[in-house]
């Protein structure tokens, strides 16, 4: 009975290690909060990011906010020594025009002679990315607070497993 006990409480302690471990250095469970990412993620989605890996154009990422005691999730659109311009809402990066699918939802809801997104040009520094919620109009970004230092990231996200009816990797 005794080492039957013992061997229970042993394999708990080792799961109970192994989550500490993937918790702290592999991945981290994270819940959206508010609009700004609408449609690609909803208010109270759950998600999953991953803190190893290269970060990329068009990524989304959570990271620690550089003006409140909180977590904001927001799609990379500048790395590190990128110029990024927006006019006419379409984006620029190092001159070269990308689409934004992400955003089309959002267009369809203004009138046609409306940006979704107003225009700037940016230049982002050594160390920083410039990040944008997919809520254009409802999102408070890199236009606002400016670029965020690239130790701030928390990670990538990979995955949403809630809802359920929306389960899998990022669009």
């Amino acid at each position: 009975m005794k080492k039957e006990l013992f061997s229970w409480v042993k394999s708990v302690l080792i799961a109970l290690i192994v989550v500490f471990i993937c918790r702290q250095f592999l991945f981290v469970p994270v819940t959206v909060k508010g609009e700004s990412m609408e449609p690609t993620y909803e208010n109270n989605d759950r998600i999953v990011v991953t803190k190893v890996g290269n970060i990329e154009h068009f990524d989304m990422v959570v990271f620690h906010a550089p003006d409140a005691e909180k977590d904001y999730i927001k799609r990379v659109i500048g790395l590190a020594g990128d110029s990024v311009e927006m006019k006419d809402d379409m984006l620029y990066i190092n001159g070269k025009q990308y689409k934004e699918p992400y955003v089309e939802s959002k267009k369809e809801e203004i009138q046609s002679d409306e940006n979704l997104t107003e225009n700037f040009d940016v230049k982002v520094p050594k160390g920083t990315l410039f990040v944008m919620g997919d809520n254009r109009r409802h999102s408070w970004d890199s236009r606002r607070f400016g670029v965020i230092r690239e130790d701030s990231l928390v990670g990538k996200v990979e995955f949403r497993f809630f809802p359920l009816n929306e389960l899998g990797a990022p669009q």
